[in-house]
């Protein structure tokens, strides 16, 4: 078992996916479906997101080479943060599905699929992900759980209807899929054209829910560091409130003034820099789907 990959956390990751997909599939079955989940997307067309995404992981977990979606293996190579949108809406194209109890049965089936081709994998193994990268097994299942968290927070907040974002799930994106990327292979992702800093930047996050990491950015490609008097500034972070910071659903004000996120160390005016080059592919756009949320 790898040392970031435990066993603890692959057996998290696996009981909060069956949670989540249970209460998001409950949700789209009892909201209305026309509703506007966000600016551009309804209630039915974020259910359809999600499901596509779980329909094509239940292949990528298994280490399939066939795919639901042919139509979509070479963008989903060649996809980086800033054209994600454009793939989102190719994807809605070969996936028209929109009826909320069917997507919500389908994404139950699919899900029940990847956690049974799961049980039989190596969770730390790297599988083929956006742009290239290589996403390790139990990251996969933590971006799946993300995106139901995330997405059922939008559903929720446009209906009204109750939805929690536990700490402890969102701190497994952080460290099986952000970090996991990032340790095998974020591929092209982050070559948007966007100019890297002059000069090395490291930043430390801390937070109850996850392990201490240091990434940096240096030449234009990111890592993980060491934690250590090198780094630049460090951030102390809630998960839940990180993670709707980084796609674009809380602002940096609030996050801050809620004490959800902090920031301090010898060079905390870098981090701005930082997080402009290090962005994550946004799944909904808010303004609209041209656009990719920039922290």
């Amino acid at each position: 078992m790898d040392e970031l990959i435990t066993y603890g956390k692959w057996a998290s990751v696996r009981g909060s996916l069956k949670a989540a997909t249970d209460r998001f599939a409950k949700l789209v079955s009892i909201v209305d479906p026309h509703a506007m989940a966000t600016r551009e997307w309804t209630v039915a067309e974020t259910a359809a997101h999600v499901t596509a995404i779980a329909s094509l992981y239940t292949c990528v977990v298994r280490g399939d080479v066939t795919t639901p979606f042919p139509a979509l293996a070479e963008p989903i190579l060649g996809t980086n943060v800033d054209t994600v949108s454009a793939l989102n809406e190719l994807a809605f194209e070969h996936f028209p599905e929109r009826d909320p109890v069917v997507l919500a049965e389908r994404l139950r089936g699919d899900v029940r699929e990847i956690l049974r081709a799961g049980a039989e994998a190596d969770p730390a193994t790297p599988v083929p992900w956006l742009g290239d990268a290589r996403v390790p097994v139990a990251g996969v299942l933590a971006h799946l759980l993300n995106e139901l968290l995330l997405h059922g927070w939008d559903i929720a907040r446009a209906t009204r209807t109750p939805w929690s974002v536990p700490a402890r799930d969102a701190g497994l994106f952080f460290d099986l899929f952000l970090i996991g990327m990032i340790r095998n292979d974020y591929g092209h992702l982050m070559d948007t054209g966007t100019p890297a800093p002059p000069r090395r930047i490291t930043v430390g996050f801390h937070s109850a829910h996850t392990a201490p990491a240091a990434l940096a950015l240096e030449n234009g490609r990111v890592s993980v560091a060491e934690m250590g008097p090198q780094v630049d500034a460090h951030v102390r972070f809630d998960p839940a409130a990180l993670n709707l910071l980084l796609f674009g659903r809380m602002s940096r004000t609030r996050a801050a003034l809620t004490g959800k996120v902090a920031v301090w160390g010898r060079r905390p005016w870098l981090l701005p820099a930082f997080l402009r080059f290090v962005r994550l592919p946004t799944t909904t756009v808010p303004r609209s789907r041209a656009e990719s949320i920039q922290v």
